[in-house]
């Protein structure tokens, strides 16, 4: 079984896919932590977004990326920490816009999923890496909720940015992530649409596996308590 979370930035997909893989006993896949560890990976070689397609398709074949739960390694150094920095993040949006970025980590991810039950988030994981996913969510929320959220997340982390920097680039990113003629941010035809303006994440997580376990009669994952 394959169940799908896609949205903008902000909307509490990582931490709602989290649980929600939890909940059901399967395995949650952080899609967006493979862009960003590409991002990472140029960065630490003084690279931008803008690198020409011949000298990044050199590059791609060197990234070793892994999940050893719960921490993520990146040519064997751990980068837990460092794929959630500010600037990791704007460059992962950036290079998402590129083919060469987006078949590398859509590979990696379709590898990954062969044989395992699994929760995936992102932008087009319903639309484009598993179109055919046994279910498929839509999770947004209001742009001021999603700005607090991530002023608040970043701070707990130790980035102190702006709440008017934080607003500037989360509207760039909306318009860039909705707007790329590659895979842009859009709900599957089929996909549930979830709101998460005024919920919490358990409320969220309950009406999801709600969804789950009401379209899925032959999955009987083990309950887990919640965490």
């Amino acid at each position: 079984m394959i169940i799908t979370i896609d949205g903008p930035a902000g909307a509490g997909k990582s931490t709602v896919a989290r649980r929600l893989a939890a909940r059901l006993g399967i395995e949650f896949l952080d899609t967006g932590a493979g862009y960003r560890a590409v991002a990472l990976f140029l960065l630490q070689r003084q690279h931008d977004a803008a690198l020409p397609d011949e000298a990044l398709a050199a590059l791609l074949p060197h990234i070793r990326f892994e999940f050893r739960d719960p921490a993520y390694f990146l040519n064997g150094e751990e980068v837990t920490l460092a794929l959630r920095q500010p600037e990791v993040s704007e460059m992962a949006s950036r290079l998402a816009e590129r083919g060469l970025v987006r078949e590398f980590c859509s590979n990696w991810q379709r590898t990954h999923a062969r044989g395992r039950h699994l929760v995936t988030e992102g932008r087009d994981q319903g639309t484009v890496v598993f179109p055919q996913a046994d279910c498929k969510f839509f999770l947004t929320a209001s742009a001021e909720t999603r700005l607090e959220r991530r002023h608040k997340e970043l701070a707990q982390r130790g980035h102190h940015q702006s709440k008017e920097d934080l607003a500037r680039v989360q509207r760039e990113r909306d318009h860039r992530d909705s707007h790329r003629a590659l895979a842009p941010l859009q709900p599957a035809p089929d996909a549930i649409h979830v709101d998460s303006t005024g919920l919490d994440i358990e409320q969220v997580v309950d009406l999801m596996e709600a969804h789950v376990r009401a379209g899925q009669s032959s999955f009987s994952p083990p309950s887990h308590p919640r965490s």
